[in-house]
């Protein structure tokens, strides 16, 4: 991805722009470290500080996370995701659920009406990853490929603003994600999605839409703290 000589004036934007898009295309995805700042100097043919002025820029917007002795890791996939993961970093964890519960339950629910064969197909796919991913009994694979499935049933909603609303809560529901897992994968915490994907590829609306809503309260004991005000 070296810059064909890049007007000055531009510089900074132009790296900007160019590291945004290794982002945005999953060339980077959540979670990875980028490459480190000589790297990138080789890399765009640009100077030192140009970069460091770039990486600090996305920092501030929320898609990258500068971790000093460690790297810079890509923690969102847009400005808005960024600013969203900020947002909700410390917040209650059963409003977290709540907020899945109604934004899955939505989309379930037109997933059922609206679902195509292709849908169908590659939730299949990834809900067969989805359980690969839990017999390797490592959590972050686990993690992903989960978030992957839920993502898709939004998706096969056919609802543009609800599934570019959910992609940019990604990171948020990942992170509520790996804490009800935990470090390690138990039984406890696997749930099964069949009876979703049966309701979505029957077209029951109701019973997708219930299935999707309880996922998020089927959580490890202790999880949530008694809600107040009775």
């Amino acid at each position: 991805m070296p810059l064909s000589h890049p007007r000055r004036s531009a510089l900074s934007e132009q790296v900007i722009a160019e590291l945004r898009n290794q982002i945005t295309s999953g060339e980077w995805p959540v979670g990875a470290r980028i490459p480190t700042e000589p790297e990138l100097v080789e890399q765009l043919g640009v100077a030192r500080n140009t970069v460091r002025e770039a990486v600090r820029a996305l920092a501030h917007n929320g898609l990258l996370d500068i971790r000093q002795g460690s790297g810079t890791y890509v923690v969102a996939t847009s400005e808005l995701a960024g600013v969203m993961h900020r947002r909700f970093a410390d917040a209650d964890p059963r409003h977290i659920a709540e907020l899945r519960a109604a934004l899955e339950s939505a989309a379930a629910k037109l997933a059922a009406e609206r679902r195509t064969d292709k849908d169908l197909k590659q939730l299949d796919a990834l809900m067969q990853r989805r359980e690969e991913a839990w017999e390797t009994g490592e959590a972050e694979a686990f993690v992903a490929a989960d978030a992957t499935f839920h993502l898709a049933v939004v998706a096969a909603s056919h609802n543009d603003a609800m599934t570019a609303m959910y992609a940019d809560l990604g990171e948020v529901l990942r992170d509520w994600l790996r804490a009800d897992v935990g470090a390690e994968l138990t039984p406890d915490t696997h749930m099964d999605h069949t009876r979703l994907m049966d309701a979505i590829r029957k077209g029951d609306k109701e019973a997708a839409a219930a299935e999707a809503a309880s996922y998020p309260f089927l959580c490890r004991p202790g999880r949530f703290s008694a809600p107040s005000g009775g």
